[in-house]
């Protein structure tokens, strides 16, 4: 088993791997046994039950965190004429049509961390599939990434919307924060999180359906949460 370093074993002593902490604890605690010299990404992880496997128990989509990510997020746009224009006036970092289309194959250029597309770009786009879809930057419809709102989905992805997909396991993975934001923040942004997987709860999930809840900084040790907390979010 590899050794960690002394920074995380002082870090893990400080917390009770046994307990489970309310998220007001838990953000706490997660400040507290941060030491990384950088921004660290807080970021937390639903195991949900359910089995992705099965079409009606997938969980996807996406959510503008009230906070934000804290993060800078590259946005690439598939976009011709007007839509083009309106993807450049609304902030996207990247905007093309059949050129940009040509650049990803050709050059494997990849320098965004989200791409954005029109529907009538989808013919073309599609043939990248094989290039950003194992990446997670495929443009989709489901997670409203295929549009022609353009300025209002990069106005969103801006402002911190998160993207999300259950994995093959069941968890989620998302980064609700910065390590650094206020304690209120962190904790309004990962209720806001709960709260939308809550609202996505699939009718065929067993109970429970949160089965464990943890956050973490990119450097720090796991803090589990009562999973209760988030379960008062579940309507049916």
């Amino acid at each position: 088993m590899a050794r960690r370093g002394k920074n995380y074993e002082d870090a893990r002593e400080k917390i009770d791997r046994t307990f489970e902490y309310d998220p007001a604890e838990a953000v706490s605690l997660l400040k507290e046994v941060s030491y990384a010299n950088f921004d660290e990404a807080a970021d937390v992880a639903f195991k949900l039950n359910v089995n992705p496997r099965h079409a009606d128990e997938m969980v996807r989509g996406s959510l503008v965190l009230p906070h934000g990510t804290g993060a800078d997020t590259t946005v690439a746009v598939f976009a011709r004429g007007e839509h083009a224009e309106e993807a450049r006036e609304a902030g996207a970092d990247i905007v093309g049509d059949e050129d940009l289309v040509e650049k990803i194959d050709e050059e494997n250029f990849l320098d965004f961390d989200v791409a954005v597309a029109t529907p009538d770009m989808m013919g073309t786009v599609g043939r990248l599939g094989r290039v950003l879809g194992p990446r997670g930057l495929m443009p989709n419809p489901k997670s409203g990434t295929v549009t022609f709102d353009i300025e209002q989905v990069v106005n969103e992805l801006k402002a911190g919307r998160i993207e999300f997909r259950v994995d093959k396991a069941g968890i989620i993975h998302v980064t609700f924060g910065r390590v650094r934001f206020p304690a209120d923040e962190l904790e309004e942004n990962l209720e806001a999180v709960a709260r939308e997987l809550a609202d996505l709860k699939p009718a065929g999930a067993k109970l429970p359906y949160f089965q464990s809840i943890a956050v973490s900084g990119t450097m720090s040790p796991s803090i589990k949460i009562d999973t209760s907390w988030a379960r008062n979010f579940i309507l049916n």
